[in-house]
C-alpha cells in the first residue's frame, strides 16, 4: 500500500506499512500461536483484510483556524497534520471529510488550539454504514457553536445527503479524552443502521463499533457458526455492545440474554431487536440460515433480551449458569473474577473475542478447566500490530 503521509514521515500510525502484507499475517498469526502456546488451539487460517478502504470509522482532530482548518492529527509540536485523504477510509468518508472541512468554515467553527486551550471544535467523527449513509459528530468544548451548527445543517445535508445522523457531544475538559458524556442530537434520525452478515444493528452515536466492517461481518459470521456447532439452549452474551454476537447467534436458535455497561449501546441493541422481531420469517438471511423474529422465539429462532450492567456482576450474581458465554471485552480482557467464575461455573462452552492476545493468555490460563479447542485470527487492524483473535473454550 502507498500512502504519501506515511512516505513523508507525517503519520506514522500505520506502523507496520512498510511490511509487505503477507508477512504481517504471518507476525500476526506467530505471535498469537506463540502468546498461546500452552493451550494446543487448534488454529484454522488467518481472515485476510482489505489494506485499503475498510476503516468505517473516522476520528480527526480539528485544528488550524476557521478559514484554513487541518482534520487528521497533532504533530508532536501540537500543530495539526490534514489526514482528510488518508486511504484507510472507506470511500464515502473521504469524500465527506473535505465538505465537512468547508462547513468548518462556512459555521465558523473556531477549531481547538491544545497549547493555548482555546477554541471550541476539539473533533470531527464521521461513521459510515455498508449503505453508504453517514453519522457525523462535533466534539465540542461548550455549546456556544451550536446554534451557529444547527443554522447551517441544512446546507451540510444539501451537500452532502449521505449524512442521516449527525449531533454534536461536549466535551469540556482540555485533556486526552476524545468526547464528553453529553450528546445533543441534531437530525431526526438518531441512529445509524450497520447492515452486515444478515443483521441489521442500530448504532448510536456513543455506541461501539468495530472499525473494520468486513472483518466485523465475518467475527459474527464465525461466531454464530462456531455457537451453531455446540447447539447451546441458552447463550449469555457478556460485553454484548450493540449486540452483533448474540443477534447473530439467535439465529442458532439459543435464547441469549446480553448484558453491557453502556446504556447506548444496550439501547441500540434493543431497538435491533426489536425490528428484527417484527420481520416475517426468512425475511433475513444468516449466511446459509434463515433468520426470523428474534423476541417471539418463532421456530429455529432463539429469543433475546438485552440488559444493561457489569458483565462480571451479572454473572457472580447469578443463580445458574447458562450452556454457553460469549465474552468480548475491552484490551484489559475478563480479570480474574470473572475468569474464576467461567472456571466453576460449570459452563460448558465459552467463545471468546479478544482484541490483546496476552491478556487473553492470561485470562485462559486462570481457567484450566476450559480448554481452547480452536482459534482463528482476524485482521481487524491491518498496517499495525493489533488484531482480533476468537477462540471456543470447551470444557474438559
Amino acid at each position: 500500500m502507498i500512502c504519501d503521509h506515511f512516505d513523508a514521515g507525517r503519520c506514522r500510525s500505520c506502523s507496520w506499512l512498510g511490511t509487505p502484507y503477507d508477512a504481517q499475517l504471518v507476525a500476526k498469526q506467530r505471535q498469537v500461536e506463540d502468546l498461546l502456546r500452552g493451550h494446543r488451539v487448534a488454529w484454522d487460517a488467518p481472515v485476510a483484510s482489505p489494506q485499503l478502504g475498510f476503516r468505517n470509522k473516522a476520528k480527526m482532530v480539528v485544528h488550524g483556524t476557521v478559514a484554513e482548518p487541518t482534520l487528521g492529527i497533532l504533530n508532536p509540536a501540537g500543530a495539526g497534520i490534514d489526514l482528510r485523504d488518508c486511504p484507510l477510509h472507506t470511500a464515502g468518508i473521504r469524500t465527506a471529510l473535505p465538505v465537512l472541512a468547508a462547513f468548518v468554515t462556512r459555521a465558523a467553527l473556531t477549531p481547538y488550539d491544545v497549547p493555548s486551550r482555546s477554541g471550541e471544535l476539539k473533533h470531527l467523527l464521521v461513521t459510515e454504514s455498508p449503505d453508504g449513509e453517514l453519522m457525523v459528530r462535533f466534539v465540542l468544548r461548550s455549546q456556544e457553536p451550536v446554534a451557529r451548527i444547527r443554522k447551517h445543517l441544512p446546507w451540510l445535508q444539501a451537500e452532502l445527503p449521505e449524512v442521516v445522523v449527525a449531533s454534536v457531544n461536549l466535551q469540556p475538559e482540555h485533556k486526552a479524552v476524545l468526547e464528553g458524556e453529553r450528546e445533543i442530537p441534531l437530525s431526526r434520525q438518531e441512529t445509524l443502521t450497520m447492515r452486515l452478515t444478515g443483521l441489521a444493528l442500530h448504532l448510536r452515536p456513543q455506541s461501539f463499533f468495530q472499525t473494520n466492517t468486513p472483518m466485523a461481518a465475518e467475527l459474527y459470521r464465525l461466531g454464530r457458526e462456531w455457537v451453531a456447532a455446540v447447539s447451546p439452549r441458552s447463550v449469555w452474551d457478556l460485553y454484548s455492545g450493540v449486540g452483533g454476537f448474540a443477534l447473530a447467534i439467535a439465529g442458532t436458535g439459543a435464547d441469549v440474554t446480553g448484558i453491557e455497561i453502556s446504556r447506548e449501546a444496550v439501547a441500540s441493541a434493543t431497538l435491533s431487536s426489536m425490528e428484527m422481531g417484527s420481520m416475517e420469517m426468512g425475511s433475513m438471511e444468516m449466511g446459509s440460515m434463515e433468520m426470523g423474529p428474534t423476541e417471539t422465539g418463532a421456530a429455529g429462532q432463539g429469543a433475546v433480551r438485552f440488559e444493561a450492567g457489569d458483565a462480571t456482576a451479572y454473572a457472580v450474581g447469578s443463580t445458574a449458569p447458562p450452556d454457553l458465554v460469549v465474552v468480548n471485552p475491552p484490551r484489559r480482557g475478563i480479570g480474574p473474577e470473572l475468569a474464576g467464575w467461567l472456571e466453576s461455573s460449570g459452563v460448558g462452552h465459552v467463545l471468546y473475542s479478544s482484541c490483546n492476545a496476552q491478556t487473553l493468555a492470561k485470562d485462559l490460563d486462570a481457567m484450566p478447566s476450559l480448554r481452547a479447542v480452536r482459534g482463528r485470527l482476524l485482521d481487524m487492524f491491518p498496517n499495525t500490530a493489533h488484531y482480533e483473535v476468537l477462540t471456543l473454550l470447551e470444557r474438559a
